[in-house]
C-alpha cells in the first residue's frame, strides 16, 4: 500500500516547482494588496488635504469678508459669473460648493451648473447629522465624491471634490500592477524549473551509470570534480559503494573459484581411487585400506562444507537468542588443556595471564573461534616456545553503543562502552613479513612456507574474522620483529 503511495507522489522537479509557485504566488499576492492600498492611501490623503484646504479657504474668505457675513453672501445664484470667478480664485481645486440655509435649502452653488445634477430627493441635513464636519465618500448622478459640510451661523456648506479620476486611475494602474506581476511570477517559476532541471541533471549520469551497472563495469566511476558543490558527497558515496561492491564482487568471484577447486580436488581423488579399485579383483586388505583413504577424503571434505556453512551462516549475523553470557576464563582453560597434548610433543608452552572477564555471544562459536587461533598457534609455533594469551579490559573501545545496544538492547545511552581484548602470541620458525600476514584473513589462502605438518582448507582464521564481525567485535594480526605472531580479538563485554 505505502509502495503504491510513494508511486502517485509527483516527481522532485514538479514538487520543487509547485512549492515555489505557491511561495510566488502568495509573496506576489502580498505585494499586489500592499502596493495597492498604499496607493489608494496615497490618494485618500490627498483628497482629505485637499478638502481641508478648501474648507480653510472658505472659512477664511468669509471672515475676512465680514464675521457677520454668511455663506450664502460669498457664492450667490444671481450672479454667477462672479461666484464662478469667485470660486477658482480662492479654492484652486476642481471643488464643487453648494450653500444650504439651516432647513436645507440650497442657497448657491459653485460653480453655477453644478446644482442641476442634484437628485431631486437629496438631502443635506440628514449628512450633516451623520458626519458634521467629517469627510465623507458621496455619490450623485452616478459620480463619486469625496465630501465635507461645514457650518457658519445659519447656513451649511457642502465642499465636494470628485473622485472618478482617481478611480479610474486606480482601476488601470491595479490592472496593470497585476499584469506586471503576473509575468514576473512566470518569469521567476520558469527561471526556477529550468535552475531545477538543470540541478538535477547531473543526476542523470549517476543514473546512466548505475543501470550500466555489470560485472565487466564494475571499475567505473563518477568524476566528482564534474558534479554541483552539492552533489559532490553524493558522488563520493557512489564511488565508494562501487569500490565496495567491487572489492566485494572480487572477493566473491575469488572465492567461488577457490571453493571449486576445493571441492574438485577431494571429489577427483575419491573417483580415481575408486576407478582403480574397480579396475581389477583386488583383495580384502587393499579393499579395506582404500576404503580407509577414502574415509580420510570424505572426512576433509565434510570439514570443509562444514566450514562453508558456518562461514554462511555467521555472515548473516546473529540473533538475541543466540547471545549469552559466557565465561572466556573457563573456556580457555579448557581449550588449553585440550591442545596442550599436541603441544606437549613440540615442546611448546602455554602462559595464560590477565583477567578473563565474561563477554555477550554465541559459546559454540566463541568456542570455535578461540579453538582456531590455539589450534593454529600450536602447530606453526616454533619448537621449544611458548604461546602468550593475554587478556585486558578497555574502557570507551572503539565499539560503539550502537553496537551495544544492537546486542544487548539496552535503553541507557550513558553507560561507558567496555571491551575485551584477548591477545596471542607465538613465535614462528620462519620470518613473515606483515604483507604475507595481511593475507591470512582471505578464505582459502595458505602461506606458501608452511610445510605439510598441518594441511587445511586456509578457512581458518576467515572464520575467525567472520565470527567476530558477527558479534560486533575486531580482530587484528600483526607481525614483530619477523618472527612474533601477535593475534588480537576484541569482544564486547557483558
Amino acid at each position: 500500500m505505502k509502495s503504491n503511495v510513494h508511486n502517485r507522489r509527483l516527481p522532485l522537479l514538479w514538487r520543487t516547482i509547485f512549492l515555489l509557485t505557491i511561495f510566488v504566488v502568495i509573496s506576489q499576492a502580498i505585494i499586489y494588496i500592499w502596493v495597492q492600498r498604499s496607493v489608494s492611501n496615497h490618494f485618500d490623503q490627498m483628497d482629505t488635504e485637499m478638502l481641508s484646504h478648501a474648507a480653510f479657504n472658505l472659512r477664511k474668505r468669509v471672515n475676512g469678508t465680514d464675521q457677520q457675513t454668511t455663506l450664502s453672501n460669498a457664492l450667490t445664484l444671481s450672479a454667477p459669473a462672479d461666484a464662478d470667478h469667485l470660486h477658482s480664485s480662492w479654492l484652486d481645486y476642481d471643488i464643487k460648493t453648494l450653500i444650504f440655509d439651516k432647513n436645507g435649502k440650497l442657497l448657491s452653488s459653485a460653480p453655477s451648473e453644478f446644482s442641476a445634477f442634484l437628485p431631486e430627493d437629496f438631502q443635506v441635513l440628514p449628512l450633516w447629522d451623520t458626519h458634521h464636519e467629517q469627510q465623507f465618500s458621496l455619490a450623485m448622478n452616478g459620480k463619486n465624491y469625496h465630501a465635507i459640510i461645514i457650518q457658519n451661523n445659519q447656513t451649511l456648506a457642502l465642499i465636494a471634490l470628485p473622485i472618478d479620476v482617481h478611480q479610474q486611475y486606480l482601476l488601470h494602474f491595479n490592472r496593470q500592477l497585476s499584469i506586471i506581476l503576473g509575468i514576473i511570477t512566470l518569469l521567476l517559476i520558469s527561471v526556477a524549473a529550468m535552475s531545477v532541471y538543470w540541478g538535477f541533471a547531473p543526476l542523470s549520469t549517476i543514473v546512466q551509470k548505475m543501470k550500466g551497472i555489470n560485472p565487466e563495469r564494475l571499475d567505473e566511476r563518477v568524476i566528482v570534480t564534474d558534479m554541483p558543490r552539492e552533489l559532490r558527497p553524493l558522488a563520493e558515496s557512489y564511488n565508494l559503494m562501487m569500490a565496495t561492491l567491487e572489492s566485494n564482487f572480487e572477493s566473491l568471484s575469488r572465492f567461488s573459484d577457490n571453493i571449486a577447486h576445493e571441492l574438485r580436488t577431494p571429489l577427483a581423488t575419491l573417483s580415481t581411487q575408486t576407478q582403480v579399485m574397480l579396475s581389477k579383483n583386488r583383495s580384502c586388505n587393499e579393499y579395506v585400506e582404500q576404503l580407509h583413504h577414502q574415509h580420510d577424503t570424505l572426512e576433509h571434505l565434510s570439514a570443509l562444507i562444514n566450514n562453508m556453512l558456518l562461514l554462511a551462516k555467521t555472515q548473516k549475523g546473529l540473533s538475541d537468542s543466540q547471545l549469552n553470557r559466557i565465561d572466556t576464563e573457563s573456556m580457555m582453560t579448557n581449550l588449553i588443556s585440550y591442545y596442550e597434548l599436541v603441544a606437549e610433543e613440540r615442546d611448546i608452552t602455554f602462559q595464560k595471564t590477565g583477567n578473563f572477564q565474561a563477554v555477550l555471544g554465541d559459546e559454540s562459536l566463541l568456542q570455535r573461534l578461540f579453538a582456531n587461533l590455539i589450534s593454529n598457534a600450536t602447530y606453526y609455533a616454533a619448537s621449544d616456545s611458548s604461546i602468550t594469551i593475554e587478556a585486558f579490559s578497555i574502557e570507551n573501545s572503539a565499539l560503539t553503543h550502537t553496537t551495544r545496544s544492537s546486542l544487548q538492547k539496552t535503553s541507557a545511552p550513558a553507560l561507558k562502552q567496555s571491551s575485551l581484548k584477548i591477545v596471542m602470541t607465538n613465535r614462528l620458525e620462519e620470518p613473515m613479513t606483515q604483507l604475507e600476514v595481511d593475507k591470512l584473513s582471505e578464505r582459502f589462502y595458505r602461506h606458501h612456507k608452511t610445510d605439510n605438518k598441518h594441511t587445511g582448507a586456509g578457512l581458518g582464521l576467515s572464520i575467525v574474522q567472520t565470527i567476530a564481525q558477527a558479534h560486533k567485535g575486531n580482530v587484528s594480526i600483526t607481525i614483530k620483529d619477523d618472527y612474533y605472531f601477535q593475534i588480537s580479538v576484541e569482544l564486547l563485554r557483558a
